[in-house]
């Protein structure tokens, strides 16, 4: 074919690129001048997909669109997949001889394959599918000079088609992240379920048996009643997950008292404190009790969470400060230590599920990575906001704000 007109078509489709906005439109209008300019007889464009490691026609001339629109094409044993998988153009001059040929599509179209060429369509630098032509006229063999010009074709293909393949891509990751998310949603209902009976039968049980047996077995007994209650924390925790994550968590409000929330939780880890040498230290105003209207024991559950975290990761002789003050229409916790600190790089992540800080600190101290996460979904319940402010080896501060009018409990499901 005279260069002259290739080049002329060439053109006037790179023009085409930044002016049709309709997408089908603009690539037939490729598969025509593919078809048109390498002397074939039909053209077609298969996308890959990765989840079924196969391929599916994403453009095909109207005449096959039917027959084929749910036709699928393997990764391996077929001439697509070569060049997928090789990145690589391929001229077949005799595809019936070829063990790559993946006859059944011919079968379902009611065409013929005799020749065919393909090259690899490739976005950001990795192949997304295939762009063939087929059986070139006067039973003629595919050139270098088609090969060049598929891949010209083929890349203006691929531009076109990069939002809508981007698209698909990222929505294929929200689905597969949802899926996800219920699966450990299902995880955590369940888990929490089937151990609460057998757990509160042990406590119970161990409690009863504390009375009863001699101080030489108390140490043991008590080691029993310390971890099983440590596992129903653990159960609670998951639980109040699983309730946020589903719409399960309800607000029970009522006027209380934020001061005496902050003195509460003061006094309940008064002796872990002391086993880990840290001095507890309350800061609330004398003659405000920070009066606001919430849901006290999901706002206690909150402080104790915090209070908890900074006295397990003080050192000995560390200091933990809780604080609440008035400002305006809210109230402000905080929690401060000079512990340990949190490294920059976990800081935006403190507050995910299961998230925890450094290894070796997991192993140190324990614990799930779901107190903090519990705590953020019980502030934003009540219309507040939650954040850390920390320094790596200097210590931290967990601050939240509640409004005093705790507003309506959102309706929808959140996740924390």
């Amino acid at each position: 074919m005279d260069q002259t007109k290739i080049l002329e078509r060439l053109l006037e489709i790179t023009r085409n690129l930044s002016t049709t906005v309709d997408l089908e439109t603009y690539v037939q209008s490729i598969l025509s001048a593919a078809a048109e300019l390498t002397e074939s007889e039909s053209a077609s464009i298969m996308e890959y997909d990765a989840v079924k490691q196969e391929f599916f026609f994403r453009f095909v001339p109207w005449f096959h669109r039917e027959a084929i629109k749910d036709a699928r094409v393997p990764l391996n044993g077929s001439i697509a997949g070569w060049i997928f998988l090789h990145e690589k153009p391929l001229a077949i001059p005799d595809a019936k001889s070829d063990s790559r040929h993946y006859s059944k599509i011919d079968e379902l179209s009611n065409f013929t394959t005799r020749s065919l060429m393909g090259v690899p369509l490739v976005l950001h630098g990795r192949p997304v599918g295939v762009f063939e032509v087929f059986n070139k006229s006067n039973q003629a063999e595919y050139t270098e000079s088609d090969i060049l010009l598929m891949e010209t074709l083929a890349s203006l293909a691929s531009t076109a088609m990069q939002n809508s393949i981007l698209e698909r891509s990222a929505q294929s990751s929200i689905d597969g992240a949802r899926e996800l998310d219920r699966l450990k949603s299902e995880f955590i209902a369940i888990t929490s379920h089937e151990l609460r009976t057998p757990l509160g039968l042990i406590l119970g049980h161990s409690t009863f048996l504390r009375e009863l047996i001699g101080d030489e077995y108390h140490e043991q007994v008590d080691a029993i009643i310390r971890n099983a209650t440590r596992l129903k924390e653990i159960i609670e925790s998951l639980s109040n997950v699983d309730n946020h994550q589903t719409g399960g968590a309800t607000l029970r409000e009522g006027r209380a008292s934020i001061s005496r929330i902050v003195q509460d939780a003061a006094l309940s880890f008064h002796e872990m404190a002391i086993q880990n040498k840290v001095v507890l230290k309350v800061e609330v105003p004398e003659n405000d009790d920070l009066a606001v209207n919430i849901d006290a024991a999901k706002i206690a559950i909150t402080v104790s969470n915090i209070v908890k975290n900074a006295i397990a990761f003080c050192n000995n002789g560390g200091q933990v400060t809780i604080r609440g003050e008035r400002q305006q229409d809210s109230v402000k916790v905080s929690v401060e230590d000079n512990g340990v600190g949190i490294p920059l790089k976990d800081i935006p992540h403190v507050f995910e599920r299961f998230y925890q800080v450094e290894s070796h600190l997991t192993r140190k101290h324990g614990g799930m990575g779901l107190g903090l996460s519990v705590a953020k979904g019980m502030v934003e319940m009540h219309g507040g906001r939650i954040w850390v402010e920390s320094m790596e080896g200097v210590g931290s501060t967990f601050t939240f704000i509640l409004p005093v009018d705790a507003p309506e409990p959102p309706k929808q499901p959140f996740f924390v």
